[in-house]
């Protein structure tokens, strides 16, 4: 006799807990589709009409990062979906945001001609703040992207020293001086990746990309590209 396994494993949408034929994802179609995407630039995230690898907000923002992918802006039911995974320890829900940053990185391949990187590398979390969440999110989503496009993930390369009062509600220059010194990286020399991607969860002013993408390019990076949920 064959089990059914439906009848002991009923998958929902992660969303509206509609019945799902397949639990991989965690999102219905309808819930996919209410997730809005925009057009943005492919260098700094910012929206533009239409698709181009950099805009002249590019020009005008040192970031020291090469490309941007992101799944979206910064509201809802996106925002739900990462506050939920970040604050409220549903560390579940890595596979399904994982999954969706997957596709846009499909998209950007497509749309931008991006090239895939050698290695994957995670924001990091302070150790103190690590223990008191749990998990990192950015680890987490980094690990399954790096499992499915079989590119190796370094999660202790970089590494927070310094424990920072939280980024939320600080303005672009107190960010940077909030970080400065917050990180170092623990890197045999030469460093063998030429092509490395930062994965992080939301990006507000890129503070925390630059200081990490500056301390890559002292080991020799040549591109760095930044993966993130979404942008503020």
């Amino acid at each position: 006799m064959r089990l059914n396994l439906s009848a002991f494993f009923r998958f929902g949408c992660v969303l509206c807990q509609s019945p799902l034929k397949q639990g991989a994802n965690g999102l219905c179609s309808t819930c996919r589709r209410q997730i809005p995407r925009y057009t943005y630039c492919g260098g700094c995230g910012a929206p533009l009409q239409y698709a181009a690898c950099y805009c002249g907000n590019c020009h005008h923002n040192a970031f020291t990062w090469d490309k941007m992918v992101i799944i979206g802006r910064y509201n809802d039911p996106l925002s739900q979906l990462i506050h939920r995974f970040k604050f409220q320890k549903q560390f579940w829900l890595d596979r399904t945001l994982a999954c969706l940053l997957l596709l846009e990185l499909y998209e950007a391949r497509r749309i931008y001609g991006l090239t895939f990187p050698q290695a994957i590398i995670p924001v990091p979390l302070h150790h103190i703040r690590q223990w008191q969440r749990g998990y990192n999110q950015a680890d987490l989503l980094a690990k399954a992207i790096s499992r499915w496009l079989e590119i190796p993930c370094l999660s202790h390369i970089v590494r927070r020293v310094k424990h920072t009062p939280t980024q939320r509600g600080l303005t672009a220059t107190a960010r940077r001086r909030n970080l400065k010194n917050a990180f170092n990286v623990a890197a045999l020399t030469p460093f063998p990746y030429q092509r490395v991607a930062l994965v992080d969860d939301v990006i507000t002013t890129g503070s925390t990309l630059n200081e990490i993408a500056t301390l890559l390019r002292q080991l020799g990076v040549q591109e760095i590209q930044v993966w993130g949920l979404a942008r503020v």
